[in-house]
């Protein structure tokens, strides 16, 4: 009977069928100790000479690491194995060799591992933040969701940009020129109009030139958009959203958090309510350490960390200077110098996972920062049209995944936190 290593210990006792790769081999004497992997765990072989003849245990001596096998034997639960569990083997068929397999035990340079992307999310640490990232994905889906979200995807071609025209990747669409999308948040805001609340979770790109450890030039965004809205509801719901799927992460992924070494006593403390504060506050608090800031200037990686450094959960600063934000983002009434837009930012210097706010529903005030950013008008027409023709007051926020991922995991740098990583000098594999 063909199993699945993570439901092993339902069929203890029993003699299973495991399909899958030989992760690590070594040997005692006359006992060969297999450790196996079948893409849902990890689980150690105990194959004796006794029990296999000498054929097969002699085979044995010359399988390399991710040699594709199929092995049989009994499932017994053994406290000191890895995972609780192992499988006493009966029969072992080899269905793949695999030789000179690149990837040792051995360290390797970043740069090496990443050439073979492919072959490095094999590994038990990659395959543990992998499945974390399925987890939070899964999180943020149900939390819409079962909160009457509707799922309305947006297109990856765009004719125009959404978060500024120096960080747009360009591609040939035909006869003219169209963009891979910075993000789908506009097209969203013509979703909320007919469906009320909505998101939309797909790739976003960024021709960023950037190294930090923070930014991938291609990452995965969810973006929830709300009819009837302003800055508190966005700000509440972005909240809940975090909570929730830390909380889920918690739940149901803390084995792979044990495989990655992550200290969940800090996710733990990540409970509403989130500390929120103005722009103007985190300006006080930044010259008060040091720092040489302005007001009216954005906030970098170094100021983010310092931020959110007194606090043991995300903390929310908002109403940045308007100069700063999107054309799109709605001046505050009461200091139209101020946008009533927020950022998130994550603990332990993670930097911003959330951003979004309060969307400008004043067609004529649209119309005059769409000139003031020098955007084509005729570009946006169908974007102006939500403002003729029933316009509201409406807001959201996008998310990045792997920014998230990064945080939870508690990982160094964003380029884990996906499948396959784009960035400034990385296309390959």
């Amino acid at each position: 009977m063909h199993v699945y290593i993570e439901n092993i210990g339902t069929h203890l006792g029993e003699e299973i069928t495991i399909k899958g790769w030989l992760h690590n081999r070594r040997s005692s004497g006359k006992i060969h100790f297999l450790t196996l992997r079948d893409g849902s765990g990890f689980l150690q072989g105990v194959m004796s000479k006794a029990a296999v003849g000498d054929d097969t245990f002699k085979a044995a001596d010359h399988l390399s690491q991710e040699t594709s096998v199929i092995v049989t034997g009994t499932a017994r639960a053994d406290a000191r194995a890895p995972g609780g569990y192992e499988i006493d083997v009966k029969t072992l068929a080899v269905i793949g060799d695999s030789h000179d397999y690149p990837i040792t035990p051995k360290e390797h340079g970043v740069d090496y591992l990443l050439d073979r992307r492919h072959l490095w999310i094999r590994s038990e640490r990659q395959q543990a933040i992998l499945r974390v990232r399925h987890e939070i994905i899964n999180a943020i889906r149900d939390f819409f969701n079962s909160r009457g979200f509707i799922l309305a995807d947006t297109p990856i071609f765009t004719p125009a940009a959404c978060e500024g025209t120096t960080t747009l990747f360009p591609a040939q669409y035909f006869e003219q020129t169209a963009y891979l999308t910075q993000s789908g948040q506009l097209y969203n805001e013509a979703n909320a109009m007919a469906l009320g609340r909505v998101y939309c979770f797909g790739p976003t790109f960024r021709a960023e030139k950037s190294k930090t450890r923070r930014h991938l030039t291609e990452f995965w965004m969810v973006e929830p958009e709300m009819a009837y809205a302003d800055l508190d509801e966005v700000m509440d719901l972005a909240e809940a959203l975090v909570v929730s799927v830390v909380a889920r992460v918690l739940d149901v992924r803390r084995r792979e958090l044990t495989v990655l070494e992550r200290d969940v006593t800090r996710l733990e403390s990540v409970r509403s309510p989130f500390p929120r504060i103005t722009y103007d506050d985190a300006i006080r608090i930044l010259r008060e350490r040091g720092q040489p800031i302005e007001w009216g200037g954005d906030f970098g990686g170094p100021d983010e960390t310092i931020l959110s450094e007194a606090h043991d959960r995300p903390v929310m600063v908002h109403r940045y200077p308007a100069a700063v934000k999107a054309f799109y983002m709605k001046p505050d009434p009461a200091r139209p110098e101020v946008a009533l837009g927020v950022d998130m930012l994550a603990p332990e210097g993670y930097g911003e996972i959330v951003g979004g706010g309060e969307r400008l529903a004043d067609l004529a005030l649209l119309l005059q920062r769409i000139k003031d950013h020098d955007l084509p008008q005729e570009a946006f027409e169908w974007y102006l049209d939500l403002r003729r023709y029933g316009s509201v007051p409406h807001g959201g926020f996008g998310m990045g995944v792997e920014r998230v991922v990064g945080w939870i995991c508690g990982l160094e740098h964003v380029r884990e936190t996906i499948p396959y990583p784009r960035m400034l000098y990385r296309l390959y594999p």
